[in-house]
């Protein structure tokens, strides 16, 4: 199929109108964050706006990663009838629907949006950067895992990113930081994913799936308000890197803002390269050379020449990286569904399920949230109290036992011992109605001599798609921090996702902890994409596809979602813009205080009440939600975007 030439008319972007901020509107037209006049592209979905929100700053934010922005109320659930695309940014959800409308595969259209999301949420994601992806055949109705997990270097040792000299013990810590460093910068993994994918569920050819992508980069585009957010809040980093000055700045030096018209014509290049040789461009040759040469950066571009501590990449760890295929993790939940989520080196998904096993020994029916219809409504003291005592649960499960399972292999029998419904259903005991356990401990699944790690991980970006066959991708996809390792070249940047290993191969007592840098070895995640479908067993029809950014707190935003839809009733938007809540393995439950027209008092004081110490603090989560539902008797497809970023649904057919 890729010999095949290129297949559609571009959508001409010069009359697209992207809206920022938070406004309101009385008009469709005017509420939606894109408006196309061209009739024959895909049909556009937005919303209006709220009151504007921002993070606390303090420690354990989950909006720490990505500040929050705000909050857009008012967003109502969409439907069409065939596909439908969902992302964080308007732009990317259009390359995803112009694919979808030219007769793409879900996997085309998550090329194309990649491509978008490099160029126009740089801040969350990149061509550079990692992924996962699980994918749902509807032919065979079969569910596969893609790992596109950034790998270390095979030169980097356990002390890789607490040393400059990583072989000796008192060398100093790499400058500026680990992070601004070349040591936090991996091998990239997101386009050898996606190349394996689109070879084995493509149905368009790949050289014409960059070609919006290219154009925007070329023509230019309006800058969304988180990108002119976090150019502004990272513009001190960006300054020691020649090639993000010229991206991000003007040539007085100021920061490019929010509204203005910006142009990539280095990120427009690299495209053409990937368009015309394939993935493999960026894994050889010269964009393989440049990426190593700028990651083995050694001093600053700024004028006082600062130090930076490089990496030890080399082209052969760009041309031996491989993406894998792996067994997702699969569950049953209440005997009504069956949940397909990432397996690791993701500790996302399986989290995901223990919490589920976790909560199937509790009617969590009988407590859901108080008006559904406003906002997904205010979630229940007891609803959030039991989510989040299971999330503490598994979230000590997954610090202590959960890394790349290439590395170090899962306790007991691997999977099915987490996931065990006897242990599930010990755990569950631990639980106590009335008050908050604070910080769980691991459970004992054998003799598995490691430390606890806990180390912080960071921000994202999501993306959910469905095709006019059937087929379901549902993707996360990050930079890691925002604006990652700060490096740029070529036009994209480069991450720093090798900081989601352990900073030290051991714990504060000596023992060795799961997630330590080894070569080649993938550090752990909690991107956590996830699918559902009817019945108990594999085979069933999709129901969900679900997922979001949010580094540490993924788990729980991803659980409130799927609780909500399955436990809850809420439609696509409402379990989507519901209240995030929930809990790592620690005292402090985060309750999501972004959207300020609800009155989260009582639930704060009843949970107060139960000792949990609350933190009411602006969440960024960035769910993209879709839901196969009936509609006038026929079969449809139902779309929810965050309300807390910048994303809408499109879709074809009646909206």
């Amino acid at each position: 199929m890729r010999a095949m030439k290129k297949f559609w008319p571009l959508a001409p972007i010069a009359v697209a109108v992207v809206l920022v901020g938070c406004g309101s509107s009385d008009h469709d037209e005017k509420e939606a964050l894109i408006v196309d006049t061209n009739p024959n592209s895909c049909s556009v979905m937005g919303g209006n706006g709220g009151s504007v929100t921002v993070g606390s700053g303090v420690a354990g934010d989950p909006a720490a990663p990505e500040a929050a922005s705000g909050y857009r109320v008012g967003l109502k659930a969409k439907t069409s009838s065939s596909y439908m695309a969902v992302a964080n940014t308007p732009l990317a959800t259009k390359a995803g629907c112009d694919v979808l409308k030219a007769g793409g595969s879900a996997v085309d259209a998550a090329v194309a949006m990649q491509a978008v999301l490099g160029l126009v949420e740089p801040q969350s994601s990149t061509i550079a950067g990692s992924a996962f992806m699980v994918y749902y055949d509807a032919k065979t109705k079969k569910v596969v895992a893609y790992d596109g997990r950034e790998a270390a270097p095979a030169a980097a040792n356990g002390y890789y990113l607490m040393r400059q000299d990583q072989t000796d013990a008192n060398s100093p810590a790499p400058v500026p930081s680990a992070r601004r460093s070349g040591r936090s910068i991996g091998v990239p993994g997101v386009m050898r994913m996606l190349d394996m994918a689109q070879k084995e569920h493509g149905k368009l050819p790949w050289n014409g799936l960059f070609d919006y992508g290219i154009k925007l980069a070329n023509d230019g585009f309006l800058i969304p308000g988180r990108m002119g957010d976090a150019i502004k809040s990272n513009a001190a980093s960006l300054a020691l890197d020649a090639n993000a000055m010229a991206t991000f700045f003007h040539a007085d030096g100021t920061p490019r803002a929010t509204g203005e018209m910006m142009k990539n014509v280095a990120y427009a290049n690299t495209l053409k390269t990937l368009a015309t040789n394939g993935a493999d461009a960026l894994y050889t040759g010269q964009l393989a050379q440049d990426i190593v040469a700028k990651a083995g950066q050694k001093v600053g571009d700024d004028a006082a020449k600062t130090p930076i501590t490089p990496s030890l990449m080399t082209v052969s760890d760009l041309t031996n990286y491989k993406a894998k295929k792996r067994e997702p993790v699969c569950t049953p939940y209440r005997n009504a569904y069956y949940v397909c989520t990432m397996s690791p080196p993701s500790s996302g998904g399986i989290a995901i399920a223990q919490s589920l096993g976790i909560l199937s020994h509790f009617n969590l029916a009988q407590y859901g949230p108080t008006n559904p219809t406003n906002e997904g409504g205010v979630p229940s003291v007891m609803g959030v109290h039991l989510v989040s005592e299971a999330e503490r649960l598994a979230y000590a499960d997954r610090d202590k036992y959960v890394a790349d399972t290439d590395f170090i292999p899962l306790p007991g029998n691997g999977v099915s011992s987490m996931l065990n419904a006897d242990y599930l259903k010990q755990r569950a005991s631990l639980i106590n109605l009335d008050k908050s356990m604070g910080t769980a401990q691991a459970g004992d699944l054998g003799t598995v001599p490691l430390g606890i790690d806990k180390t912080v991980e960071h921000g994202t970006t999501h993306l959910s798609v469905v095709d006019a066959y059937g087929n379901v991708v549902t993707m996360t996809t990050t930079v890691e921090s925002s604006m990652g390792s700060f490096h740029m070249v070529g036009g994209f940047l480069l991450t720093n996702q090798l900081t989601d290993f352990s900073a030290s191969p051991v714990d504060s007592a000596g023992t060795p902890v799961a997630n330590r840098v080894a070569p080649g070895k993938r550090p752990r995640s909690t991107m956590a994409p996830t699918l559902v479908f009817k019945g108990a067993t594999p085979g069933g029809d999709f129901v969900m596809a679900t997922g979001s950014p949010g580094g540490g707190a993924i788990i729980q935003y991803v659980m409130k979602t799927v609780v909500g839809a399955l436990d809850w009733g809420l439609d696509a938007q409402q379990a989507t813009s519901l209240v995030n809540f929930g809990a790592t393995n620690s005292p402090t439950t985060g309750v999501d205080g972004s959207n300020t027209t609800l009155d989260l008092s009582g639930l704060i004081a009843g949970l107060k009440e139960k000792g949990h110490t609350v933190n009411p603090a602006a969440q960024s989560s960035g769910v993209a939600t879709i839901m196969r539902i009936t509609k006038d008797g026929k079969p449809a497809l139902q779309g929810g975007a965050d309300p807390r970023r910048e994303g809408i649904v499109l879709g074809d057919g009646a909206l």
